[in-house]
């Protein structure tokens, strides 16, 4: 699941550098700022989704950090009018966080 979503957030990664080159900006550093938020985002999720396929038990919490910011994110979204969008990235985090707290992932990290 972590992988899935690297792979979506770089895809927005790289939309959002094209439309760093391609449309005018009002502030350039903003804009260079949020591309590499979401690029750097994408390299962890995947990174750490690497790490809880070859079972490291240290890439647990770290994952679980970054599901739980999709709540904030989701929240904002909702009142900004994207509620299609922002309740879906809400589950998602929450639907995720429970499969890393789940009995099985923490019998195939070695927590019990």
């Amino acid at each position: 699941m972590l992988r899935g979503e690297a792979v979506a957030v770089g895809l927005i990664a790289g939309w959002l550098l094209w439309a760093n080159l391609a449309a005018p900006t009002v502030d350039l550093a903003s804009a260079l700022l949020l591309t590499g938020f979401a690029a750097g985002a994408a390299a962890a999720l995947w990174a750490l989704g690497g790490a809880l396929a070859r079972r490291r038990t240290g890439a647990r919490a770290p994952s679980i950090v970054l599901q739980l910011m999709l709540l904030p994110i989701g929240w904002f979204m909702i009142q900004g009018g994207l509620g299609w969008l922002g309740g879906p990235l809400m589950a998602l985090g929450l639907g995720v966080t429970a499969l890393l707290l789940s009995t099985p992932t923490t019998r195939a990290l070695g927590f019990e």
